[in-house]
């Protein structure tokens, strides 16, 4: 699936701004998130907050450069997409190695790898994101248009899932939009 500006734009604007119901496609993918630490607000916030830069940059910045700008991503995102990992935050090591061991990855995603799979022009993304409800104490659901697809190129998303702080992630399921209007209508 080839994004397009427009879509790119219209999935920056979910991440900054829960859509309305009635703009949902008639099927969402989901993701079951148990966050491993801190509360899921927290969690979806440091999902959001990632998402809004990279999706800008590939609303805005020229793909023929070798090395795009990192500086607005957050500290901890940048530190953990590194060959050593290093960083303070243990929500995002733990979700490192959680990523490793579940992919079968012997190397973590590099920074700029992982920027490049939102080029309008890749297609190996078969995502864009919706949403992120609260489902529980320490679990979310991670909302996203998968086009009614089942399976579907998503590991740039595990590597943002978990880094963020996931202990575990599940999925994903192919749901109608109603589901997904519950759990956001409940907030």
């Amino acid at each position: 699936m080839i994004h397009s500006e427009e879509s790119v734009t219209a999935e920056l604007e979910r991440v900054r701004q829960r859509p309305g119901v009635q703009s949902a496609p008639p099927v969402l993918a989901v993701f079951t998130v148990d966050v491993a630490e801190g509360s899921t607000e927290a969690y979806a916030q440091r999902v959001r907050d990632v998402l809004s830069v990279v999706l800008q940059l590939a609303c805005t910045a020229e793909f023929d450069d070798e090395d795009l700008p990192v500086g607005e991503f957050p500290e901890w995102f940048t530190e953990i997409s590194t060959p050593d990992g290093e960083t303070r935050q243990e929500f995002a090591r733990d979700g490192r190695a959680a990523f490793l061991a579940k992919s079968g990855k012997a190397n973590p995603w590099r920074l700029q790898n992982w920027i490049h799979r939102f080029h309008t022009d890749e297609e190996s993304r078969g995502w864009e994101f919706w949403d992120v409800t609260p489902v529980g104490p320490a679990r979310v659901h991670v909302w996203v248009d998968s086009w009614g697809e089942p399976f579907f190129g998503s590991l740039e998303l595990l590597w943002l899932l978990y880094t963020a702080g996931a202990a575990h992630v599940e999925g994903s399921e192919v749901h109608k939009a109603g589901s997904w209007a519950s759990e956001a209508g409940s907030r």
